[in-house]
């Protein structure tokens, strides 16, 4: 059975929510029992390059430790800077 935790995103998904992603991302990559973590975009409506970065962090944090990544319900400007930035090639991107 997979255990699978959700990051629920911001609104704005940017520099200033840095400290609670990071936050997020590492408690859930010390717990044991997770193999597969989800970026939640459905609130997303602004990104930038440094949540991309974030992003590329947490995948290869995840890499590491053999946990799958993926997105869902990213839409609009957020969805097509996702497209752009290539995300798909780390993480599966789930569409509504």
């Amino acid at each position: 059975m997979s255990n699978i935790h959700i990051i629920a995103l911001p609104e704005r998904f940017d520099f200033y929510y840095h400290r609670a992603f990071t936050s997020d991302y590492q408690a859930i990559l010390k717990a044991t029992d997770v193999n597969h973590v989800i970026l939640d975009f459905s609130r997303v409506l602004y990104l930038d390059s440094s949540a991309l970065g974030m992003m590329v962090l947490l995948y290869r944090k995840a890499h590491e430790l053999g946990l799958s990544t993926s997105i869902k319900g990213a839409h609009g400007q957020a969805e097509e800077i996702l497209k752009v930035a290539n995300m798909q090639k780390l993480y599966i991107i789930e569409s509504y």
